[in-house]
């Protein structure tokens, strides 16, 4: 009889689920500050290397989780129905910028992160087959990244936006390097088998599982969710 498609469920790892959550906890941080700042209840600016690095920090998490991830699941990728993961970021995608194009009409998010991390899948799992050598690349493109102006994607963004007729700003903008090179990363994650290792059974742990398990649907909620809290207390306090 032919192999019955294993669920996605069955390749899951508590350690990657909880350092996914670790991502979107620290995310939800981020924009919570953003929202505050945004109706003037603190100072808040990407020109600060403290939000610049956060930010970063947050990037990587979830960039290095594609890596990681796509090297457990396609481990067994023919008996992985992978389109429906795939169908559901792309739906997620078209919401992000259907939603901020409406409400956001000159700064909508044409390519961001989610963006970027479709496009990314793609690319990744092909080199799961070769995950020392996705190391390496990996390695040297973040290298070469920090080191030189070679891989410096935003001084041809405004000939990008001209030509598309894009907005100048935007909410949110993902860049290929040095994010494909810590995909790449990524995959070794999961070749050396960290997600094996044991984590604690606690409170925290648990609950940053469950928001690694839900990363997609916290993501597309969360910040209506704040940004309307804050709006509200800023009506509030104003009155």
């Amino acid at each position: 009889m032919p192999e019955k498609p294993a669920s996605l469920k069955a390749f899951r790892s508590s350690l990657l689920d909880t350092y996914r959550g670790l991502g979107v906890l620290l995310m939800m941080i981020f924009h919570f500050s953003w929202d505050l700042g945004n109706f003037g209840f603190i100072e808040f600016s990407l020109a600060n290397p403290f939000w610049n690095h956060f930010r970063d920090i947050i990037v990587t998490i979830f960039i290095s989780a594609v890596g990681w991830s796509a090297y457990l699941t396609m481990q067994k990728h023919h008996s992985i129905i992978l389109w429906k993961r795939d169908l559901k970021l792309l739906l997620a995608i078209i919401i992000i910028s259907l939603g901020t194009y409406l409400a956001f009409p000159n700064n909508w998010i044409y390519f961001g992160i989610l963006h970027f991390i479709f496009l990314l899948t793609f690319l990744v799992r092909p080199m799961t087959k070769w995950p020392i050598i996705s190391f390496i690349i990996g390695a040297i493109i973040v290298l070469i990244y920090n080191t030189t102006n070679w891989l410096s994607f935003p001084s041809v963004l405004p000939y990008i936006v001209h030509t598309l007729h894009l907005p100048t700003s935007t909410l949110d903008i993902a860049f290929p390097f040095p994010w494909i090179g810590v995909a790449l990363i990524g995959i070794a994650l999961g070749y050396f088998k960290i997600h094996q290792l044991p984590i604690p059974e606690h409170f925290v742990t648990r609950i940053l599982a469950w928001m690694g398990r839900y990363a997609l649907p916290i993501y597309l909620l969360h910040q209506l969710i704040l940004f309307t809290l804050v709006a509200s207390a800023k009506m509030v306090l104003s009155h």
